[in-house]
């Protein structure tokens, strides 16, 4: 299990109610679960959004496959309008 940073941003900060927070999981999937526990409203932005683990993007890959190390960023980025 690992300690992580979650980095909320837009309707994800505001949805979360929060810019930021500290978690525990073993991967990304665990991670959501977690933090979307009780937040319907959180749970329904993420739906939406995209994620960087480490500034690296997660993309399509099953958030499963994505292993969360001590002290790792996790930052949740909604879509962003604009044009």
């Amino acid at each position: 299990m690992a300690s992580v940073v979650v980095r909320y941003w837009a309707a994800a900060k505001e949805a979360a109610g929060v810019a930021e927070e500290r978690s525990e999981a073993a991967n990304l999937a665990e991670l959501m679960t977690k933090i979307t526990s009780n937040r319907d409203r959180l749970a329904r932005v993420l739906t939406l959004s995209s994620f960087l683990v480490n500034g690296d993007p997660v993309g399509r890959r099953a958030h499963e496959t994505i292993i969360l190390t001590d002290g790792a960023t996790v930052e949740v980025l909604p879509p962003f309008a604009g044009g």
